[in-house]
């Protein structure tokens, strides 16, 4: 017998291509060639056993069993299907070594069983003619019940109907004039007026470009934006709190604003965890009074919470406790944590600023240096407390002006106040303070570096340059003083 040999596996180069098993396949077919015609020839002792055991007797096995087997026996309700071949008997159902006979059954024998279930289910005490007898008395009484001078007639031809607690009987002939009266077709139903109408052309092209893309859910995107237009104002801190808290400053919120920016950064996180983060941190403390040693408790719980309620997947207790330098340990954090979401009611519906954003670049293009400019003008809101008591929706068109302002990138036309939803007057309050902001010294480095670096265009360092030569435009003009300086 030659001998066969097989690929050395380490030729394979990529195991999980699907033609990589051919050609073991047709080294095994070789080697099943090459065996003795004597040996494939050879008859298996399983394959005549049970080939015996499906061609025995099968009327001897009846007479040993007669009727005392469940072979006979129809259940209620049941047909046997007759089979015009016998089946293979497997040995897992015969337990016992007795083995069942599957050829068809006598004629005789299933109407026999049928007649006595039929003389089981019509019986005069059977539970069936015991149910006929009370519907019929039930249906007996109802029609007594109903009876009216008029029960020849046609049922159909009543239509039956409520006023108060009295029961009306009309004929349908003398409704119908009524019905053409009040004018019930389908002409005359109200239409929902066309809210359409009112688009700008532009945007009816941009809104019909993504219908055939579900994920962009078309249908719905007004619907979404206008629900979170409605809950913005349930999300917005309060702009005085700091007047109520005794240990702290506006200038120490910046700070601990500016390292929750480099903690961000450092993990890697969404620009929507911060946005949330800041968010809680403000409505925290727009409700209680937090003493200076654990305010950096209160900000690390925040970013805790906030990547655990939008990142896929969040940064494990551990890093932050070690990204807080070991000065509060785990089950700090996490007592804090329940403290913080009872008293924000666990309500973490926050509409994010970077929503809208998006939503905006939709009418830009999705130009990628005009949002990349907006995000760093957007952050802004974070640091300087005077953009608290403006929305995120208000914020983030404020930077989508700005952003394309510094740009030139044209006006701001219908389209863009269309998906923003806000005039070009109505954004600019927003404008002048971010103006303001980027115009006067850097106080906070962290978020200066962030956006100074080339992944992020540079735009810190771009808007900065454009702010001090228009600052005189926005009536700025003490330039060089800080905004803590600024700042009551």
């Amino acid at each position: 017998m030659p001998v066969t040999r097989t690929r050395n596996p380490r030729s394979v180069t990529n195991e999980n291509d699907e033609n990589s098993n051919a050609p073991t396949r047709v080294t095994r077919a070789k080697a099943a060639a090459s065996l003795n015609v004597d040996e494939l020839a050879m008859p298996t002792k399983a394959l005549q056993t049970k080939k015996t055991a499906a061609n025995a007797n099968p009327a001897k096995r009846r007479a040993a069993l007669g009727d005392v087997s469940n072979v006979t026996k129809v259940e209620a309700g049941e047909t046997k299907k007759p089979t015009g071949r016998t089946g293979l008997v497997s040995k897992a159902a015969q337990p016992t070594g007795v083995k069942k006979a599957t050829a068809t059954r006598s004629t005789a024998t299933t109407k026999d069983a049928t007649k006595k279930t039929e003389v089981k289910r019509s019986g005069p005490g059977s539970i069936v003619a015991q149910k006929r007898k009370t519907l019929s008395t039930v249906a007996t009484n109802a029609a007594a019940k109903e009876a009216t001078p008029e029960e020849d007639e046609p049922i159909r031809k009543k239509v039956h109907t409520l006023e108060g607690d009295k029961k009306i009987k009309t004929d349908v002939k003398r409704e119908e004039p009524v019905r053409k009266e009040t004018g019930s077709s389908p002409a005359a139903v109200p239409t929902v007026p066309d809210t359409r109408a009112e688009t700008p052309e532009a945007a009816r092209i941009l809104d019909s470009e993504d219908l055939d893309d579900p994920l962009m859910v078309a249908e719905y995107a007004n619907d979404i934006f206008e629900y979170l237009r409605d809950l913005e104002c349930q999300s917005v801190p309060n702009p005085q709190y700091m007047a109520h808290q005794d240990d702290l400053e506006w200038k120490t919120r910046g700070i601990l604003i500016d390292w929750l920016v480099e903690v961000h950064l450092r993990f890697h996180l969404l620009p929507e965890t911060l946005f949330l983060a800041v968010n809680v941190v403000d409505r925290f403390l727009s409700e209680k009074v937090v003493q200076l040693d654990r305010l950096q408790l209160v900000g690390i719980t925040a970013m805790f919470i906030a990547s655990k309620y939008e990142e896929v997947l969040s940064p494990h207790i551990a890093n932050f406790r070690h990204i807080a330098d070991d000065g509060f340990t785990e089950a700090e954090i996490l007592s804090a944590e329940r403290f913080v979401l009872a008293t924000l009611n666990y309500d973490l519906s926050y509409p994010n600023p970077m929503n809208f954003l998006r939503r905006i670049s939709k009418a830009d293009n999705y130009d990628i240096q005009s949002r990349t400019i907006g995000k760093y003008l957007m952050e802004i809101s974070l640091l300087d407390h005077r953009l608290m008591a403006y929305r995120p929706s208000h914020i983030a068109a404020a930077a989508m002006y700005l952003s394309r302002l510094i740009l030139d990138r044209g006006e701001w036309d219908e389209t863009l106040e269309y998906y923003a939803g806000y005039s070009e007057e109505e954004i600019q309050p927003v404008v002048a303070l971010m103006v303001d902001y980027m115009a006067r010294p850097v106080i906070h480095e962290a978020f200066f570096k962030k956006y100074a670096s080339k992944k992020f265009l540079k735009a810190s360092i771009l808007t900065r340059q454009w702010s001090k030569k228009n600052a005189h435009l926005y009536g700025i003009l003490d330039i060089h003083r800080t905004l803590d300086e600024v700042s009551p």
